[in-house]
């Protein structure tokens, strides 16, 4: 099931994930959350505070996924996937590449060559990260996912070291000359996804 929920704080949205998983059995449905937050940094469980670099009225939300500290706002796709990953028979480094690979599918759709990083995962064009990933595993199932940044603003990046590298260049998919919007990102990266993860998740629901 796709949930497309709109623009929705992060905190509430963290939490009613972690109790979707907490009370999910072996015969729920797996589940895609799609979203956008307004601005936050959330930083992950192996963040370190100076990757903070400037504190500011961005709030910062120290959250149970996995990773450094990043960056969320308005413009930025931000997909999570709730997933009962016994049910795929691949593990959380094999989950992780595949939603890699949604994403360079896509960018490919439109013309654009980008790659991953196995030593620091994501999704990358000339070197500059345009998607980020962040899982958590509980009781066999993920939840977090990733962020794609679409049409936003970018200058809070600069506050941090995104994903803990100091002067990783961003850049999103307005600037590589794609101009959709995050509901039109999405409706062609879901494809992608489930293609990767080899997932049914049904149909889009409100």
């Amino acid at each position: 099931m796709v949930r497309s929920l709109g623009q929705v704080e992060y905190e509430p949205t963290w939490r009613a994930m972690q109790a979707f998983t907490e009370q999910r059995t072996a015969d729920t449905a797996d589940e895609i959350w799609v979203v956008e937050h307004p601005p936050v940094f959330t930083q992950g469980l192996a963040g370190k505070p100076e990757h903070l670099l400037h504190h500011t009225a961005i709030p910062v939300v120290k959250t149970d996924r996995g990773g450094q500290i990043t960056y969320h706002g308005p413009g930025q796709l931000v997909v999570y996937l709730l997933l009962n990953v016994k049910r795929y028979g691949y593990g959380v480094r094999e989950l992780v590449r595949r939603i890699e690979r949604a994403v360079i599918a896509l960018l490919a759709q439109h013309g654009i060559e980008a790659y991953g990083d196995v030593n620091a995962p994501g999704v990358y064009v000339n070197g500059a990260k345009i998607a980020s990933l962040g899982l958590r595993i509980r009781n066999g199932a993920t939840y977090h996912g990733l962020s794609l940044n679409v049409d936003m603003d970018l200058s809070p990046f600069s506050l941090i070291n995104p994903c803990g590298y100091a002067g990783l260049a961003v850049t999103q998919l307005r600037q590589l000359g794609i101009t959709l919007s995050v509901a039109e990102c999405a409706a062609q990266l879901l494809p992608h996804l489930y293609t990767q993860l080899e997932a049914e998740v049904g149909e889009d629901t409100p």
